[in-house]
């Protein structure tokens, strides 16, 4: 700990988590799922603009994948107001969706969705990789740190939305919170960068004694696959509850869940938030493999629980607070974990190639599941489990892998 606050780049660090806690706003749509209903009048499907999720956690990784690539180019702060901008503009452009519904909701999804999602995914990876090239010693803790913030952001605006909703209207707050993101990325976008782009040659050269994967080698070695479908399998629980958790509430529990829905967005933002931070530390202790493991198995336990229609509403919160701590875990973990397995040099662009399964997951996982039945059945979870389960072997098979490499 000592020696990370004497690091040069606590300042990179502390203005980066600044700048997640906006970007963190990926993760708050189901606030905007109801408003954005009644602004409709009916004329355009609940599941449909849930979809935005999807596509704005699809851009995500789009925009993870291009922020490794670019940092081979450009300057990190400049990566990162370009993000900010992008979700900022995203969020502008989508106040401007019509009350007819139809075909005005995909103004929603392309500039919210796909603008704001590759913004986000440009920015948060730029700054993730910031965190672990400036503390190559500590990269569980300044991961952690730095993600946490992101997780933390629905616990701030969740809350913030319903307020600005009821008192000006979702238009009027789309159009506020734009303001505010890039009132924010502008003031703070030029602490953002690298410890090469600051001529810390110790930071930029730590950690390098071990072979470099470029994103081309990694893809030709069975690890990669074994991270990359641990990653797919085991966010399908938490991509599928994030955009319902109102809906999920409402059909279980009656007319409460609306409200009951935004007390589980909130918490689900500081268990998301703890874990972000926790789990990366646990890597430290008994590494990340086996912390990733620990998360997974904990979501299937709670897609379980889940899974289980008469279980009491406070059972219900807990398993769905385990599930969010643990994927929020697993966005501290998975990064150090790819560093960790193919070095840290070219880790902006292979993270990139992980969060592939990510972005499958997101745009995927959630209408197949709704297949098996209507939001929150037994059926659902049952299928869940059994992703979350086969995440859980793909991890085990990495590990088991390290050990025979250890052997030899």
């Amino acid at each position: 700990m000592s020696k990370l606050k004497s690091n040069p780049g606590i300042g990179v660090l502390a203005a980066g988590s600044v700048l997640q806690l906006f970007l963190g706003i990926i993760y708050c749509w189901s606030a905007f799922v109801a408003p954005l209903n009644s602004y409709f009048e009916g004329k355009v499907k609940v599941n449909d603009i849930k979809l935005t999720s999807q596509f704005m956690l699809c851009c995500f990784v789009l925009g993870i994948l291009a922020s490794g690539q670019l940092q081979r180019k450009f300057k990190a702060k400049w990566l990162t107001l370009a993000g900010g901008g992008l979700m900022a503009v995203g969020m502008f452009i989508a106040s401007f969706v019509s009350k007819n519904g139809g075909g005005s909701v995909w103004l929603i999804y392309i500039a919210y969705g796909v603008l704001g999602g590759l913004g986000v995914g440009l920015a948060y990876n730029t700054v993730i990789t910031c965190a672990q090239k400036w503390f190559p010693k500590n990269r569980g803790l300044a991961t952690g740190i730095s993600v946490c913030t992101f997780g933390f952001a629905t616990v701030i605006f969740a809350p913030l939305v319903k307020s600005l909703v009821g008192a000006t209207g979702v238009i009027s707050t789309l159009r506020i919170l734009a303001g505010a993101f890039i009132l924010v990325t502008l003031a703070l976008f030029s602490f953002i960068k690298l410890p090469d782009e600051a001529a810390n040659t110790a930071a930029a050269n730590a950690a390098l004694d071990k072979k470099q994967y470029t994103t081309s080698e990694i893809l030709k070695t069975k690890n990669f696959y074994f991270i990359t479908l641990s990653m797919m399998f085991f966010t399908a629980t938490y991509f599928f509850l994030n955009p319902s958790f109102g809906t999920l509430a409402a059909n279980r529990y009656g007319e409460s869940g609306g409200d009951l829905g935004i007390i589980i967005l909130q918490i689900t933002g500081v268990a998301s938030a703890i874990g972000r931070l926790l789990v990366p530390l646990l890597g430290d202790k008994i590494g990340r493999a086996g912390a990733t493991l620990s998360i997974i198995c904990a979501t299937v336990l709670s897609a379980i629980v889940l899974g289980i229609s008469g279980a009491p509403s406070f059972l219900f919160i807990a398993a769905i607070a385990v599930i969010a701590f643990c994927y929020g875990g697993s966005s501290g973990v998975y990064p150090v974990l790819t560093s960790e397995q193919f070095g840290i040099k070219h880790v902006g662009s292979n993270y990139g190639a992980v969060m592939v399964g990510f972005a499958v997951s997101a745009l995927v996982f959630p209408s197949i599941i709704r297949l098996f039945g209507e939001d929150g059945s037994s059926a659902q979870f049952v299928v869940l489990t059994i992703m979350a389960f086969i995440a859980a072997v793909l991890i085990f098979l990495l590990m088991n892998d390290k050990k025979k490499e250890q052997k030899n």
